[in-house]
């Protein structure tokens, strides 16, 4: 047991006893300690609080401190109540933090956060139980009315033929819609718990904390109370905390209090931080005060209700289908109960022994009531077969795989529509660097003056003076930081790709202390880079000499106007006139030909600037960006990724257009362009093809509209003009695609109808605006997301041909049958187990059909194609026309054709009908081409499922004869029906050889 006093003249000793703790947590309870004593002085008059704060770590826990009171001070925003904690730093000492380097982090110290505080999780509402979807599936009307008909069916079945055989009927129609509805709640629940899944991954994000001094990225959800976690422009706050250091940090709390101004946090007005809210500008770090359900977005989330009924596109599509498809059913339906009940009151329809079914004289009520319902049955059945109810499910089974399968291929989508939107893509509007370039910077060429300073002779070459302003500019004006664990390790740098480059740098090249030079300055003010300035700056002051000086970083152009004067190799300072200012443009666009991006270093030192009080906050005057000295040019090199030249070519090859918008220079714009394809060869030299954002920002509304089309590559862009080209393109009809990674595109984001974010270097406002999450930052999972939702599109397209093909034929015989005979030839039941064929398996084998490389060579849907197009009508009428023909012939002349009697004639009708649908299946794999086996060997789920469906059909015929109204076919009556259906597939190659109109016909259906 080891014991810590502390003292002096004018108080207490405190003494405490510690069991066995470590130097670094012995410092830390010391500073606690210490900082308790300055509270009891302070605050002599609240003797309850003094007392509390006196009675620290105890057992060595957080005794001063619980998560229900810190949550009340962020909750509350009371400046008093956290000086009456001992301010920010008391808050720290008390929960064991450094606010430099942060919390110890080991597995004990996390673990001991964890169990004192809570995880960083958030409470989920209860998922969606199989019960539930079974509920949802109750709910349908068809099934409420065939339920109803059920019942009717099994009471008077019972009572006319006994408890034994009177329950048949209406249990094969009970047995069938239960099926129906076990099946599809069984795909639906699935699908719910992989979207679950889905959801948590892209919850998942990485944020930047220190710990024992060291920056690391961690998950969000490994974040702790105590922890010091770093925030920069875009970063969405990850938990409730306080401002510890930082600069002009602003955040937007629109997702907490609804409005739109961004506040302003500060160490003394405004430090309170929220978990939810989002870092419009500047950057800083927070002191972690409440995580997971202890945080003010926990407590709201914990009472906001997460379902959610919108409608992707294509749903939306999908229901007009259905209903126009529903309407035409309907129509059917009711036709055949009009005329079912007409024959049956006028004695035109006959029993099974060949009388007349009714007699007005002779006929009970019984069993007229029960002829009724039997003809309610098969007309409300025929409505069930005709409504493409599966078409949801086939959109949702679609979905769910493909999402599944983008995942492994680098791309997760956040939203159920972007998969199927991608598919109709036209345009590709992508940033350039880290999606088409490495992102990997690094300093290829540095010029001092007009001087291309070699790397060996950086030190030799330059004088000492020069060397240390740009030690001190890389060291001060800049967001990331350097960590040395200990002397013989390497330099870890962390920060932006640019960041990071600069920074090694100058601890490579030029020896630059950082930690030391940025402990021998104080900055007085920061102006932090964003998309519109492209530069920053900072104003420091030096603890030496106490003289203050100002150091600029960024985009080279817009650094060399504010020169006056440049720095040469031996340290002289020459005048920087229109002439000399030519010869650095032309350095500058030499650098940016060779694909480098140019960043310029500017320095000035100032005279001492006054500070005024406004309302007891001091405020430094804006930093000045006139008359500076330009201390040297850096030439940054991100190589294009070696794949993305062939991603850009498969576009194009399928007909999308891809665009480069990018705030580099003209000169880098073009070179990377070229490198990738998306400039061809002679096109860099076209005004057309290559402009400036401000060039299109001045068009007229006109000018643009004609000229957006022909424009490959924007150069020196803002969000606005992002933001505009997106509007343009999507007005003249196109669907539009754009890649993000920061705050800045958020807009252009939300606008296109697909927003790619990126997944390592994306902000989090950038992927909360996104709908899919690129998580290699790489254009070539762009292309394979638009295979993939290419893939989508046409899934649904060749279920929606075999599922109508089957509604037609299924409509038309028993349209036809009831008309002429008064008899429908497919019963209830049997027309429920081809419904089940059709919409629950066949959604599932062709929903899982893999993208071919064929997609790619089609030309983009785009929004007016219509989703049944002519070639799927061709192939439809052409396969319902032969199963019409082949089952009226067996059912008007199948008893004399085969010499068989009536139920197995029905039989053979059901069984050549189901067989028909399963050689069809096979047809829709390929809408054109006439191979529809190709590569049928890799897809074993499809296989499965046919195998699956003729097993169940062979039961249905043999064995279940009571249940499905058939009777027990001879293996060459099996034969015959084999061979029938098997005619559908030289029927399926010879109609492809039919050319189709390009005017759309039955537009009205889809």
């Amino acid at each position: 047991m080891s014991s810590i006093s502390f003292g002096n003249s004018n108080s207490h000793e405190i003494s405490l006893d510690v069991p066995h703790i470590t130097p670094i947590k012995r410092w830390h309870i010391a500073f606690a300690v210490i900082y308790s004593s300055r509270a009891f002085l302070s605050l002599h008059k609240e003797s309850k609080l003094v007392h509390k704060r006196c009675e620290i770590f105890p057992d060595n826990e957080f005794s001063t401190v619980d998560k229900t009171s810190l949550a009340l001070l962020l909750k509350e925003k009371n400046p008093d109540q956290l000086r009456a904690f001992g301010g920010i730093h008391g808050i720290a000492s008390a929960l064991e933090t450094d606010a430099k380097l942060g919390i110890h982090g080991d597995c004990e110290d996390i673990a001991r956060r964890n169990e004192a505080f809570g995880s960083n999780t958030y409470a989920k509402h209860p998922a969606k139980s199989f019960l539930h979807f079974i509920w949802e599936a109750f709910k349908d009307l068809t099934i409420v009315i065939l339920l109803g008909c059920a019942a009717l069916s099994l009471a008077f079945g019972i009572k006319e033929n006994g408890p034994k055989e009177g329950w048949y009927d209406g249990g094969s129609i009970l047995f069938a819609v239960f099926l129906v509805i076990a099946v599809s709640s069984l795909s639906n629940y699935r699908q719910s718990r992989q979207f679950d899944k889905l959801s948590k991954v892209s919850n998942d994000v990485e944020v930047e904390v220190v710990r024992t001094g060291r920056r690391q990225r961690i998950s969000i959800f490994e974040i702790v109370v105590g922890d010091v976690v770093c925030l920069k422009i875009g970063d969405q706050v990850p938990a409730d905390g306080l401002f510890l250091d930082g600069h002009s940090l602003q955040v937007d709390e629109s997702s907490m209090t609804g409005e739109s101004d961004h506040v302003e946090i500060s160490s003394r007005q405004n430090p309170f931080l929220f978990a939810g809210t989002k870092v419009v500008d500047g950057y800083a770090k927070m002191l972690v005060t409440s995580v997971g359900m202890s945080t003010t977005w926990g407590l709201m989330t914990h009472q906001i209700s997460l379902d959610s009924s919108e409608q992707t596109p294509l749903q939306a599509r999908l229901n007009k289908l259905t209903s126009s498809i529903g309407k035409v059913g309907l129509a059917v339906a009711f036709l055949v109960l009009l005329v079912l009940l007409v024959r049956y009151f006028t004695g035109n329809t006959k029993d099974r022994n060949g009388n007349k079914a009714f007699n007005a004289k002779k006929t009970e009520s019984d069993d007229i009531m029960n002829s009724v319902v039997g003809i309610v049955a098969a007309a409300v059945t025929i409505v069930v077969v005709a409504i493409p109810e599966g078409l949801p499910l086939a959109v949702t089974l679609t979905l769910a795989y493909s999402m599944k399968r983008m995942m492994a291929d680098k791309a997760m989508a956040r939203k159920l529509s972007a998969c199927e939107t991608m598919g109709s893509a036209t345009t590709i509007c992508t940033d350039k660097t880290g999606t088409l370039t490495l992102n990997q910077m690094k300093v290829t060429e540095f010029w001092i003056g007009q001087e291309s300073i070699q790397k060996e002779a950086y030190i030799s070459l330059l004088d000492s003076c020069v060397v240390d302003l740009l030690r001190e500019g890389v060291a001060l004006n800049t967001t990331g930081s350097v960590y040395r664990p200990n002397p013989v390790s390497k330099f870890e740098f962390s920060g932006s790709p640019t960041e990071k480059a600069i920074l090694s740098w100058a601890v490579d090249e030029l020896n630059a202390d950082v930690e030391e030079l940025t402990r021998s300055c104080s900055i007085q003010h920061v102006e932090t880079f964003n998309s519109e300035k492209k530069r920053s700056g900072v104003l420091a002051r030096r603890e030496v000499d106490s003289t203050t000086h100002v150091h600029w970083k960024g985009a080279a152009e817009m650094v060399l106007e504010m020169c006056s004067s440049y720095y040469d190799a031996s340290g002289l300072t020459k005048d920087l006139n229109d002439k000399e200012k030519e010869k650095f443009e032309r350095i500058i666009e030499g650098m940016a030909a060779s694909s480098l991006r140019c960043i310029a270093l500017a320095h000035k030192k100032v005279e001492v600037e006054e500070e005024k009080e406004n309302n007891g906050e001091k405020e430094s005057k804006r930093i000045t960006e006139e008359k500076l000295t330009l201390l040297g040019l850096l030439g940054l090199k991100d190589p294009c990724r070696p794949e993305v030249r062939r991603a850009v070519e498969d576009c194009r090859h399928a007909g999308v257009n891809v665009k480069m918008i990018t705030g580099d220079n003209v000169f880098t714009a073009k070179a990377i362009a070229t490198e990738c394809g998306i400039l061809k060869p002679g096109q860099a030299m076209s005004s057309e093809a290559v402009i400036e954002g401000s060039e299109f920002r001045n068009y007229t509304a006109k000018e643009r509209m004609e000229k957006v089309d022909k424009i490959c590559v924007m150069a020196r862009s803002s969000p606005f003009d992002k933001l505009l080209m997106v509007q343009c393109l999507r007005q003249k009809g196109h669907v539009v695609a754009v890649t993000g990674d920061g705050t800045n595109d958020a807009p252009a984001l939300k606008e296109a109808d697909i927003g790619l974010s990126m997944g390592i270097q994306g902000t989090e406002v950038a992927k909360e605006s996104s709908d899919i999450v690129i998580l290699d930052d790489n254009f070539a999972s762009v292309a394979t997301v638009l295979r993939w939702g290419r893939g989508v599109y046409n899934n649904i397209q060749k279920f929606i041909q075999f599922q109508q093909t089957v509604n037609v034929a299924a409509l038309f015989i028993n349209f036809v049958a009831a008309i002429s005979s008064g008899e429908v030839p497919l019963t209830a039941v049997q027309l429920l187990w081809v419904n089940l064929i059709m919409d629950t398996l066949g959604a599932l084998a062709l929903a899982t059909e893999q993208p071919t490389e064929e997609l790619m060579e089609n030309p983009p849907v785009g929004r007016s194609e219509p989703l049944i197009t002519n070639i799927m009508w061709r192939n439809l009428f052409a396969q319902a026309t032969y199963q019409i023909a082949v089952l009226l012939s067996i059912q008007f002349e199948g008893k004399s054709m085969f010499g068989v009697n009536e139920k197995v004639k029905n039989t053979l009708v059901f069984n050549v009908f189901v067989l028909c649908q399963i050689f069809n299946e096979f047809n829709a794999r390929s809408l054109e081409k006439k191979n529809v086996f190709k590569g049928i060997e890799r897809n074993k789920l499809f296989l499965g499922i046919v195998g699956v469906t003729i097993v169940f059909q062979v039961v249905m015929v043999e064995f279940l004869k009571r249940f499905a109204s058939t009777e027990r076919l001879s293996l060459g009556q099996w034969g015959l029906c084999v061979g029938i259906a098997a005619f559908s597939w030289p029927i399926g190659w010879v109609v492809k050889f039919i050319p189709v109109p390009q005017k759309p016909i039955l537009s009205f259906l889809g």
